[in-house]
């Protein structure tokens, strides 16, 4: 992965993280145990430093940055989705934050709360616990139920496995010029969206 000292601090990445080699750290990132981080994120700890704990997940071309002398934190199980924006902010425990949501400086999304797809969390706003909010300007719209915070440590216990299965086998090669006729399929845990589960 592409990793640089600034001033001489360092990332740290647990032994037990994954971190893919397209991702880039610099200077005063922390990455603990059993985190995932995805292809083409960017976790800049230039200025303030940045602390995933253990068991997060923060996926594909997510932007993790913040000002100097304020950490950026995602608590244990927090969950950050595909081009996701954090910026001086602290996301509670078994948190959730959609796809391309933005969450501003000092901002504190709630310990298992969710914040929707393309939400904007702007800078200041306490999103409380076990609670959904959406919008630009996010705004509350639910409490979440048992069954959605359940789905939410469904999925993120998914991305603590697929920890171990890149750590255990991803690496890089050349694309097949054919398809196989007994291409497998891969081994991932079963898992279905939030509206599957509803509707069935």
């Amino acid at each position: 992965m592409p990793c640089y000292s600034l001033e001489g601090v360092i990332p740290v990445v647990d032994p037990s993280a994954y971190v893919h080699p397209t991702a880039v750290l610099i200077g005063d990132v922390i990455v603990g145990p059993d985190c995932y981080v995805g292809p083409n994120a960017c976790l800049r700890g230039d200025f303030g430093r940045i602390v995933l704990q253990r068991g997060c997940n923060v996926q594909d071309t997510c932007v993790i940055h913040g000002f100097p002398n304020q950490d950026t934190v995602v608590e244990e199980n927090g969950h950050i989705g595909h081009g996701a924006v954090l910026h001086s902010c602290v996301v509670r425990r078994d948190a959730l934050v959609g796809m391309n949501a933005v969450v501003m400086d000092e901002a504190e999304v709630g310990e298992k709360a969710v914040v929707a797809a393309c939400a904007f969390v702007a800078a200041g706003v306490k999103v409380p616990p076990r609670t959904l909010v959406a919008g630009v300007p996010a705004r509350p719209v639910r409490e979440l139920s048992d069954g959605e915070i359940a789905w939410k440590l469904e999925g993120t216990l998914i991305y603590q496995d697929l920890t171990k299965r890149s750590l255990r086998s991803m690496q890089e090669v050349r694309p097949l010029t054919g398809l196989d006729a007994d291409r497998p399929r891969l081994q991932a845990p079963e898992v279905q969206s939030l509206i599957a589960t509803k509707r069935g």
